[in-house]
């Protein structure tokens, strides 16, 4: 699905390593630097897919996903806001409504090291058919060597939020996570709170964990590839460790069967403790991440 990306025509050349491209119904926005390589969906403000030079890509992409006005994509660095999970009122969407509705690219640079890119989601008519809320909201990515996410809302009001990132793995079985911390809220178990003993977590099924006090750094270590990723969390309370495992995996239409075996998500998220946001407060979520062999 990347190359794909990549070999989509170009509608517009923004500036010498950024350009406009569309795939399906969605306008695309494709960094070629000589120090990375990435893409953005403006839709969701979505980062698709971020390769710094000398590595494999790093987050995972689903080559069954929709690319259509209005749906979710799988895969990439969906933005999960203002609410994580379902909805209150079934009738809305899950995970929020931000990463469905298009944003505007408001500012970008580019040096030797990489592009930043700056995205802005305003309050409209759409936004107010799921919140009632007035709103500005941010997406800043800095992608080179490392890649750096930062997610900022102002207004008056209480929102959850994520970086909702899928990682590549080689072989899900051959793929831990250490950094979490030890309690977490296991959702595959009807929400019982639970402990990590040895402070490593494993994928033998579906695992659907909210940690409760993670450390400030996860680690996702492949032995298949093999490399570590490091995921810098700022601004959170929560991280969340989440793979299908195989019986959801086959009842999830944007996912191929297998799709499971090659990625893991490890998320940055504000779930169990609203952030409250205020004109003296805004609110911040973040991350980095970094690769190694």
């Amino acid at each position: 699905m990347i190359e794909k990306i990549f070999a989509l025509p170009v509608l517009e050349q923004v500036t010498p390593t950024i350009s406009r491209r569309q795939l399906g119904e969605l306008d695309i926005l494709v960094v070629d630097h000589p120090a990375v390589k990435a893409s953005v969906a403006l839709q969701g403000a979505h980062l698709l897919s971020w390769q710094p030079k000398g590595e494999k890509e790093v987050l995972w992409l689903s080559k069954a996903s929709l690319f259509e006005h209005g749906q979710a994509i799988r895969g990439g660095v969906p933005i999960c806001w203002p609410w994580f999970g379902p909805a209150k009122d079934s009738t809305l969407p899950s995970h929020g409504f931000a990463r469905n509705l298009d944003w505007q690219l408001s500012a970008h640079n580019e040096d030797s090291n990489g592009v930043a890119l700056t995205f802005e989601l305003k309050s409209s008519d759409a936004s107010r058919k799921y919140w009632p809320h007035d709103f500005t909201l941010y997406a800043r990515f800095k992608l080179g060597a490392t890649c750096e996410m930062e997610l900022e809302s102002h207004g008056e009001f209480e929102t959850q939020s994520a970086l909702h990132t899928y990682f590549t793995v080689g072989d899900i079985d051959a793929v831990s996570v250490s950094g979490l911390g030890h309690r977490f809220i296991d959702k595959v178990k009807d929400g019982i709170e639970d402990q990590l003993s040895d402070g490593i977590q494993t994928f033998p099924d579906r695992v659907d964990r909210i940690y409760l006090e993670p450390e400030a750094c996860s680690v996702i270590h492949d032995k298949s590839l093999p490399r570590r990723i490091d995921v810098v969390h700022r601004h959170n309370c929560n991280v969340v460790a989440w793979n299908p495992g195989p019986a959801l995996s086959i009842s999830m239409s944007d996912v191929p069967d297998d799709g499971y075996k090659t990625y893991v998500c490890v998320e940055a998220v504000n779930a169990t403790i609203p952030q409250k946001v205020s004109a003296n407060q805004p609110g911040r979520l973040a991350c980095v991440l970094s690769v190694s062999k």
